[in-house]
């Protein structure tokens, strides 16, 4: 179980089962809308179990959503998230200048990063199926975090259009 740090509000340490991953990524989301995290990057295959569904997950984004924030989404695909996150997907139109949504088929998705990163603090679940993972403030590990998604930017798309154009 995560303990409390004295460098942060948040949780860190090794966490295990999906209702502790879903609560840390609650968790993180509050403290961002509270602390004004200028920068988040998304990672995970599907998104499809992350609590973005939830009334209290909208409303922590609505709150963090100012003018200089900028949320990187990554994923393999974006079709659950279309599926199973309505509420997300409602936010994301209205936020879309904000949002830059990045698709990357390179990896496995048993290789692809489940994890949250902001510049103060990182949630990675490191086995996405039995969702354990570590949280942390600890900037060695929060720049190797970033230096991974960053590569996995490197060979991403744009993805996850707001509106699908057609005639």
């Amino acid at each position: 179980m995560p303990t409390s740090d004295d460098t942060g509000p948040l949780l860190t340490g090794p966490f295990a089962g999906p209702q502790s991953f879903a609560q840390l990524v609650r968790d993180a989301l509050a403290c961002a809308a509270r602390e004004g995290w200028s920068e988040m990057v998304w990672s995970d295959a599907s998104f499809e179990d992350w609590p973005l569904r939830e009334r209290e997950v909208i409303e922590s984004l609505l709150a963090w959503s100012r003018s200089g924030r900028r949320l990187v989404m990554l994923a393999q695909r974006y079709d659950a998230v279309v599926r199973y996150q309505p509420r997300f997907v409602s936010w994301r139109c209205q936020w879309d200048h904000i949002v830059e949504c990045r698709v990357s088929q390179t990896l496995d998705v048993s290789d692809f990063p489940s994890a949250l990163w902001s510049p103060r603090w990182m949630l990675h679940r490191l086995e996405p199926v039995r969702s354990t993972g570590v949280a942390t403030y600890e900037a060695q590990r929060r720049v190797l975090l970033k230096q991974q998604l960053d590569e996995c930017l490197r060979q991403s798309a744009p993805g996850f259009p707001v509106t699908t154009l057609g005639l």
